[in-house]
C-alpha cells in the first residue's frame, strides 16, 4: 500500500505539471501568431517535440482559451498551405551550393 505522504506528493505533481502545460501551450500559441512560426521553428524554440506543439495547439488551446486557439489554427493553416514551397525553395537552395 502506498503511504499518504506519497499520494499527497503525486496529487501535487499532477497539479503543477497540469498548470505547467497549460501557461506552455499559451506561450506556444502567442510565439506561433507573434512570429507567424511553423510548429519546427516553435519545437526549437521551446525545446520540445513537434508533435507537443502540435497537440497543446490544436488539443488543449482548444480548452484553456477558444479564440487564441482559433488564430494558432489560421496561422498553422497557412504554414500548411505554403510547406511545398518551402520544402521546393530549401531543395533549390542544397542544390545550389553542391554547384558552386
Amino acid at each position: 500500500m502506498k503511504s499518504l505522504a506519497y499520494i499527497v506528493k503525486r496529487c501535487l505533481q499532477g497539479i503543477f505539471l497540469k498548470d505547467y502545460i497549460e501557461e506552455r501551450a499559451v506561450k506556444v500559441a502567442e510565439f506561433i501568431i507573434e512570429h507567424n512560426a511553423t510548429v519546427r521553428q516553435a519545437a526549437k524554440k521551446f525545446g520540445i517535440s513537434k508533435s507537443t506543439i502540435h497537440k497543446d495547439c490544436t488539443d488543449r488551446l482548444v480548452q484553456i482559451n477558444p479564440a487564441l486557439a482559433k488564430e494558432v489554427r489560421t496561422v498553422l493553416e497557412i504554414n500548411k498551405q505554403e510547406r511545398h514551397i518551402r520544402g521546393g525553395l530549401a531543395t533549390k537552395e542544397k542544390y545550389a551550393h553542391v554547384k558552386n
